[in-house]
């Protein structure tokens, strides 16, 4: 296979898993309570499931590294506020909104995003959530990942620890396309990548965390201690998902109920523990029925 249609497949493999993992996420984060007999029965909802800002925003990546083959940050812009515009029912956070409701108008986004939060920048888990494609694209090597996605985070999260997460999701996903290295190898990898490349700071700091808790911890258990997104944040979202996807390498549908299970940004975590998982396991492991139910993906 050549080199583009080799990336091409990995990236929408990767996608498949995302936005499979978010749209039923999506459904429990918004399920009426209790929703603890539904999980433990692995209750799935109605179809058509639908995807979120999630899944919206890596179809814009994959859109942009089909036009370019990398990240173009002006065009990923132009065509993140474009979908936005095209559909703003896809759960935007609001500093996404602010952000991207400037470009459209012809603002800047750097100056958008340096805008948001006070001036700080978003150190949300926007960047972290929509990088799976981008990834598996560049999976061959992992310091152009991180270069990548850097560029990819930047367009809407000018905060460091926004970028952070993204740069570890995304290598920590390339690290899971080699299954053939074996599943302890891959769990080692995982982190090991992500804390190469992830720069100093409460992100790397949580991954550290992850990487020593015990693969047997309850789920709820692993969020009191890392995090479950619930704070919209890269350092309490990104962790989690490393240790959720390292225990679950090798068995897409226990990544997501496990992550489901752990409660918080669920829509999220869903969606970046799907993407490496999907990677790792193959296409064969995400059940064919539930890329059926979830709606059809909006490529342009």
């Amino acid at each position: 296979m050549k080199s583009f249609e080799l990336s091409r497949e990995r990236a929408l493999l990767a996608l498949d898993g995302l936005s499979v993992g978010d749209a039923l996420g999506n459904f429990y984060l918004y399920a009426m309570n209790p929703i603890e007999p539904l999980i433990a029965d692995r209750f799935l909802p109605p179809t058509p499931w639908k995807y979120t800002d999630d899944t919206e925003m890596a179809l814009g990546i994959l859109e942009v590294l089909r036009a370019r083959g990398g990240i173009d940050q002006d065009l990923l812009a132009t065509v993140f506020a474009r979908r936005y515009k095209a559909d703003d029912t896809r759960d935007y956070g609001a500093s996404a909104c602010d952000v991207l409701e400037e470009v459209a108008n012809g603002g800047s986004w750097r100056a958008a995003a340096a805008r948001v939060f006070g001036g700080r920048g978003s150190m949300g888990n926007g960047g972290a959530m929509r990088v799976a494609p981008l990834a598996a694209w560049f999976a061959d090597d992992l310091a152009r990942v991180a270069k990548e996605a850097r560029l990819s985070a930047q367009v809407t999260h000018a905060h460091e620890e926004g970028q952070a997460g993204a740069i570890a999701i995304a290598v920590a996903t390339a690290s899971a396309c080699s299954p053939s290295r074996g599943i302890l190898q891959l769990r080692k990898d995982l982190f090991e990548s992500a804390l190469e490349y992830c720069s100093a700071g409460s992100t790397r700091a949580g991954i550290e965390a992850a990487r020593l808790l015990d693969a047997q911890t309850n789920p709820e258990q692993a969020a009191k201690r890392l995090g479950n997104g619930s704070t919209g944040t890269a350092p309490e979202t990104v962790p989690f998902c490393l240790w959720c996807a390292a225990r679950h390498l090798d068995c897409f549908e226990d990544a997501i109920w496990t992550a489901i299970e752990a409660g918080g940004d669920m829509d999220t975590t869903s969606a970046i523990i799907g993407g490496i998982v999907a990677l790792a396991a193959g296409r064969e492991s995400i059940p064919e029925h539930w890329i059926e139910a979830r709606e059809v993906l909006r490529f342009k």
